[in-house]
């Protein structure tokens, strides 16, 4: 069951400040921040799949991904009074859900660092793309990567992020992020290979 928490009613002026595209999202915090059941559970099951697909993709284990997902919506919940409308809903949510999943990661697994990987993945390939390859293969190929691999992969590759803020997150630099993206594309082109 989600639990509301402390509410802070809005100000004249930051009302008006809201860009019209972010109302919205501004409305249903509001009504969430109002300990509104229905806005919370709205809230919920609007952005769940897409929060637990991020989890999943980071933490490569379903059981991590729920526990990472309902973190995250607590998360969400207890610092839900300083959202201020500036970036979508979900572009604040996806963030919580990231460094979440990030801090889960750090728990279980150290980053992968470049001298445990096998020098056959450093090689120079070339993926030819045809219709043998299917998303089932790319997951798999995604799923097998090393942890810090995978994770600067999804964040920068599928999720969109600038390097700077992958490093931010992560606490490691903008040429580790840069590196460890590289050598994930590699490791991937010959996975990719093998299993076409």
């Amino acid at each position: 069951m989600l639990k509301a928490y402390r509410v802070e009613i809005p100000k004249e002026k930051e009302i008006q400040q809201i860009p019209a595209k972010y109302q919205e999202d501004w409305d249903l915090a509001q009504k969430c921040l109002l300990k509104n059941r229905e806005a919370q559970y709205r809230l919920f099951e609007k952005y769940k799949n897409s929060a637990y697909t991020i989890c999943y993709r980071m933490l490569n284990d379903s059981d991590d991904a729920t526990d990472t997902l309902q973190d995250s919506f607590v998360a969400l919940f207890k610092s839900l009074h300083s959202y201020k409308a500036k970036s979508s809903l979900w572009s604040w949510l996806k963030t919580i859900v990231v460094r979440t999943a990030l801090a889960k990661q750090k728990k279980r697994l150290s980053l992968s660092r470049l001298e445990d990987v096998p020098q056959q993945f450093l090689e120079d390939t070339n993926i030819v793309w045809d219709d043998n390859l299917t998303g089932e293969y790319l997951d798999k190929a995604i799923e097998s990567l090393p942890t810090g691999y995978r994770t600067v992969f999804l964040l920068v590759e599928v999720e969109g992020y600038k390097h700077r803020e992958v490093g931010e997150m992560m606490g490691i630099s903008v040429n580790t992020s840069k590196t460890q993206l590289f050598h994930a594309k590699k490791m991937l082109q010959k996975k990719l290979r093998d299993l076409i």
